[in-house]
């Protein structure tokens, strides 16, 4: 008996005779490999996804692949594009997501059908320039090691999306700005320092430069009217400032038209403008030009009184008399008859002509009369009125529209407030356009006041958007309700203020008023 257990306890288990390496760990994953090649030529779809591939299957030669249009290659160990792809030339779609090739081969410019190339999380420290001769509407490259993009970029004429997101790029290409299909840019977390102006020329959606180095956004990026989505956070930006940056993309391409505004109008060109000098015809005296203006630029007559005066090229010369100064020489008929008229008759003194040089500088007249070698200078200073000012002063004209903007951005704010403080939800960026259909306006007056809108048109599944006629009566109900309980006709905005969003501050005083008279009727009850 001892010798039988000894015996049956030497023969190896079951389970340990079908452990040959070749049985269980070659076989199935061949057999799997083959089934995909076989999926592949019947289908169009070749996915060899996850399976720890270093090289092409060889196997893949007994399999005709020549109309594969979807490559998936992702997840494996390849070092190199496989040479085998390059050659399927009816191919669209190529995944090579999450492998280790840091090349791409020139070959690849065989693949004249390919539109979705993934490259991402691979070691690509560069791409190759053959890359953008290919019908290309899709380019992922994020996650790698690049520092730079291809000059020839600008001939990806069809590109839409381009994700070079994670890398170390620190500049992007002059060319980047033709092309002109580019629907979605990622460049985030890079070594950017500046944004190029070009891009405000592309059809942009969605533009994400977040954790970069910009400091300024380009005052030209205002002009971007299709972006929805903007996303610039960890950005040391200095313009726009924070606190706009924080508040969303309507308000930082208002500051950016401000920006525009100012950098368009230059002090130089706000203010008064230069003037060239003049010689106006007079009656013939054989007096020449220079002994007109003997004096009158020399150091012994007005250079002593201000080094701070303006140069000739800052004045207008005239050997006409006084009264014959009009508004052509930058003064308007209001500040030439109200400050001047006490000058005129003053400029003949027995029969000799005066010469009389005019100096504008913002609210300063300097007259210089010069007769005979003797010189009289004297400033004329006067009060503008609040018109002029307007019209002259750059920084008066800019911080009205900066006051203008601010009480603006306050209403915004507070409508934004009254809203979704009382109907409890989250208002989208764009104020405007999320009450253009008046369906939360609608909601808002039938809580202030329960069934003061008998029905309100409302998106469906089906229907996501409304029609323009339901958007109007949508909105011509609140205006009727806001007369039901209560508000002011002249508090009233109109209706193409709200469905053209062309009236957004008349909109605040509508609801502020609406707000107002639901609050004042509840505190007696109170």
């Amino acid at each position: 008996h001892l010798k039988c257990m000894n015996r049956y306890s030497a023969r190896p288990p079951h389970s340990q005779l079908g452990s040959s390496p070749s049985i269980q760990t070659n076989l199935p994953p061949n057999r799997g490999l083959e089934r995909a090649l076989e999926e592949a030529a019947a289908s169009g779809a070749l996915n060899l996804s996850s399976r720890k591939l270093k090289e092409f299957p060889r196997t893949a030669a007994n399999h005709d692949l020549t109309d594969t249009v979807d490559a998936d290659l992702s997840k494996n160990r390849l070092a190199d594009v496989p040479s085998e792809v390059c050659h399927l030339v009816a191919l669209e779609t190529l995944n090579l997501y999450h492998n280790c090739i840091r090349t791409i081969p020139d070959s690849i410019i065989g693949l004249q059908s390919l539109t979705s190339l993934n490259l991402s999380r691979n070691q690509l420290g560069s791409l190759p320039a053959c890359l953008c001769s290919l019908p290309l509407r899709v380019l992922n490259a994020s996650n790698n090691k690049l520092v730079s993009l291809p000059e020839t970029i600008g001939q990806l004429h069809g590109l839409m999306e381009l994700d070079i997101s994670c890398n170390e790029i620190t500049a992007l290409p002059r060319h980047i700005g033709r092309l002109k299909a580019l629907r979605e840019l990622n460049v985030r977390r890079n070594l950017l320092c500046v944004l190029p102006e070009d891009l405000a020329d592309l059809p942009l959606v969605k533009f994400d430069f977040s954790c970069n180095k910009v400091s300024t956004i380009p005052v030209c990026y205002r002009k971007m009217k299709q972006l929805q989505s903007l996303q610039l956070e960890n950005n040391p930006l200095q313009s726009p400032p924070a606190q706009i940056c924080i508040k969303g993309k309507v308000h930082i391409f208002k500051y950016l038209s401000i920006e525009a505004c100012r950098s368009e109008k230059m002090p130089d060109s706000l203010y008064l403008p230069v003037m060239e000098r003049l010689s106006l015809s007079r009656p013939t005296t054989g007096r020449s030009k220079q002994d007109s203006d003997s004096g009158v630029g020399s150091d012994n007559g007005d250079k002593r009184l201000s080094a701070t005066e303006p140069s000739d090229e800052d004045s207008l010369s005239l050997n006409v008399p006084m009264s014959h100064i009009t508004e052509e020489q930058g003064l308007s008929k209001d500040d030439s008859s109200e400050h001047i008229s006490s000058l005129t008759g003053t400029h003949t003194l027995d029969s000799h002509m005066w010469t009389v040089k005019v100096s504008l500088l913002c609210t300063c007249i300097r007259v210089t009369l010069t007769c005979s070698g003797v010189v009289v200078v004297f400033p004329v200073v006067f009060l503008r009125s609040h018109k002029s000012l307007e019209s002259v002063d750059p920084q008066f004209t800019m911080r009205r529209k900066m006051e203008q903007l601010r009480e603006e951005l306050e209403l915004m704010e507070q409508l934004r407030d009254n809203i979704e403080s009382r109907l409890k939800i989250n208002l989208p960026e764009d104020l405007g356009t999320s009450l253009m259909d008046g369906v939360v306006l609608c909601h808002l007056a039938n809580h202030i006041r329960p069934r003061s809108v008998a029905s309100i048109h409302v998106p469906s599944p089906a229907v996501p958007k409304l029609s323009m006629a339901k958007c109007r009566r949508n909105v011509e109900n609140f205006l009727d309700a806001c007369r039901k309980i209560g508000v002011p006709e002249d508090r009233l905005c109109l209706p193409h203020h709200i469905l053209e969003e062309k009236g957004l501050v008349k909109v605040c005083i509508t609801v502020q008023a609406l707000v107002d008279e639901a609050s004042s009727k509840q505190t007696p009850l109170t």
